[in-house]
């Protein structure tokens, strides 16, 4: 009888080679999972504990099968090494290391739990202008440190941004970057969420990097408005909405508001605001001159809303959808070795080279 190894760590040939790795041996019986605090297509982010030094962390955990059957390994090793790049971004959720068992990958990531914004937002319905432009700010900073990484986030929605337990913005969720785009690279992947996605996208032309920009604006024109700008509970007329309806702003925001979601919102990515000089257009934009960029990125700005969570276990913020739901038995522990076949070593070999722990110096 052939029997695998229920969980074969891969060989220092194929791990990336990161200086002294902190931690080569992680497993996920080394944490308490304690609640079900988001789920995706591929499993679920969790709450956990570290069973050493007692830290809370989010544990996002990944079925392999389920990644390999809809072809996802790219998206999935793109999101890690988007991850990784993040040496350090005050708006980008940290991975603090990666590791995975046979069946699964999971990724250890900092606990934020303040709430997505996109909560927030639907409890108010819409926000003031200060405190929009406080968050498009903060997105902004965000994603021009990512198109300097050659990074298109591509994604951008209210969903993916969450707010830490002070009230600053983290950018969560690599899965569908696109890496290596070059500043005028394009790539013609058709994803993204329906309400948020680019006229470029809509119509599978090449993008590049200003696709991001405009999901800035739609992001922006929500908080400010209450709905997506070309919102419709029909999907076909919502798309025709993106390709061929002018965007509307009502009278209720200042001209400068204006005048950047007009930039932002531009159909024609060749004409939108970021196309020439990428985030430094959005930077020196008039609605943003109330900001002090350098005081933004060292959070020193207070807040415009404070979450008031009382600790880790204040789960206030999360959709009780999620926090309902009891932890699966199997999230922490292996398969047991019946369940090891020629599928879980496909699987593991699909994956080579995505177990990862800083050196401590990053730490330091």
């Amino acid at each position: 009888v052939v029997s695998f190894p229920v969980s074969r760590p891969p060989s220092p040939t194929q791990q990336i080679n990161l200086g002294p790795s902190s931690n080569p041996s992680a497993k996920p019986n080394d944490f308490h999972f304690l609640k079900v605090i988001g789920k995706g297509s591929f499993g679920k982010v969790l709450l956990a504990r570290h069973r050493q030094d007692d830290r809370f962390y989010a544990v996002k955990v990944l079925q392999k099968k389920a990644i390999l059957k809809k072809k996802e390994e790219k998206h999935i090793m793109s999101e890690r090494n988007v991850l990784l790049k993040n040496v350090k971004h005050p708006f980008l959720v940290g991975l603090h290391y990666s590791f995975q068992t046979a069946g699964k990958l999971y990724f250890v990531l900092d606990y934020i739990n303040g709430g997505e914004l996109f909560y927030h937002l639907q409890r108010e319905r819409c926000f003031l202008e200060p405190r929009a432009r406080f968050y498009a700010a903060e997105i902004a900073s965000a994603l021009g440190y990512l198109h300097s990484l050659n990074i298109v986030y591509r994604d951008l929605k209210p969903e993916n941004i969450l707010l830490d337990s002070q009230g600053h913005v983290v950018l969560t969720d690599f899965g569908l970057c696109k890496e290596n785009i070059e500043p005028n690279g394009t790539t013609s992947t058709f994803c993204g969420t329906p309400e948020y996605l680019a006229p470029e996208v809509l119509h599978k032309e090449p993008y590049d990097r200003t696709v991001d920009w405009w999901c800035l604006g739609a992001v922006l024109y929500e908080m400010l408005y209450g709905l997506p700008p070309f919102y419709s509970r029909n999907t076909a007329e919502m798309y025709d909405n993106i390709l061929n309806k002018p965007v509307q702003l009502k009278p209720n925001i200042s001209n400068a508001a204006r005048h950047l979601l007009e930039g932002l919102l531009q159909k024609d990515r060749t004409k939108r605001l970021g196309c020439a000089d990428d985030f430094m257009e959005i930077k020196n934009h008039v609605f943003f001159s109330p900001i002090n960029w350098d005081e933004l990125n060292s959070k020193k700005i207070t807040p415009p809303f404070n979450p008031n969570v009382t600790g880790p276990n204040d789960l206030r913020h999360f959709d009780p959808e999620f926090t309902d739901e009891p932890v699966p038995n199997s999230i922490g522990c292996s398969p047991d070795s019946a369940l090891v076949t020629a599928s879980i070593k496909e699987a593991a070999e699909a994956f080579v080279g995505f177990s990862y722990a800083p050196s401590m110096d990053s730490y330091l």
